[in-house]
């Protein structure tokens, strides 16, 4: 049995790779208070396990705080130590997924092609990261969606930001993992909030375009 990935009001994953454990309370929270209800913090940011345990902590109970970039089973029982419940990964790897389905974590194995959504499915993901959707497409991504379970929950990760959400929202996508076009190394709680802002703003405006 898969973990659900939660109802939200906006199914967006805020992705920030390379913050640092200094930094990590001040983004975390301006995230949160701009409405963001799931964080990931890449296992290749500096110290990372220790960025997630300060999310947790600023975290309210209905905000899913985990990683990314989780490649071994021995991952997940770091992720699962430091209090993360979002288990986010580049590939289908059916032991990761495993473990974090032990850990009742929410998963989102990233997926490219049928063969590897269809994997991905059957081992019970929560959710299928569509990486890189700049390279599938909203059309990609369409064609792919009519071979996998009516009900399963798909994210398009990879080149969408506030500046071409409502292509991939016309389209009946409406989970979005982002990136760069809300956090980069280097900014600040200040600078993150301005493009949460308009991240939140230009979706609520997709989706209330395609309704």
């Amino acid at each position: 049995m898969s973990i659900p990935f939660p109802p939200m009001k906006r199914p967006l994953v805020a992705i920030l790779r390379g913050v640092r454990p200094d930094e990590t309370s001040a983004i975390v929270s301006t995230l949160i208070e701009a409405g963001m209800t799931a964080i990931e913090i890449p296992l290749n940011s500096p110290e990372p396990f220790r960025s997630i345990e300060i999310a947790v902590k600023r975290a309210p109970a209905d905000v899913l705080i985990g990683a990314g970039t989780v490649l071994s089973v021995a991952d997940v029982d770091r992720l699962h130590d430091a209090g993360g419940r979002l288990m986010v990964s580049p590939n289908v790897d059916v032991d990761v997924l495993a473990r974090a389905r032990d850990h009742a974590m929410v998963t989102m194995p990233g997926v490219f092609s049928p063969t590897e959504a269809l994997l991905g499915a059957r081992a019970g993901a929560s959710g299928l990261k569509f990486f890189p959707a700049s390279v599938l497409g909203v059309s990609g991504i369409s064609a792919i969606r009519a071979v996998l379970p009516a009900d399963a929950m798909i994210a398009a990760v990879g080149g969408v930001s506030d500046q071409n959400f409502a292509e991939y929202v016309k389209a009946g996508i409406r989970a979005f993992g982002l990136g760069s076009s809300l956090y980069k190394p280097g900014m600040t709680a200040a600078d993150v909030a301005v493009r949460a802002k308009m991240t939140i703003e230009a979706y609520d405006k997709a989706v209330q375009g395609a309704s």
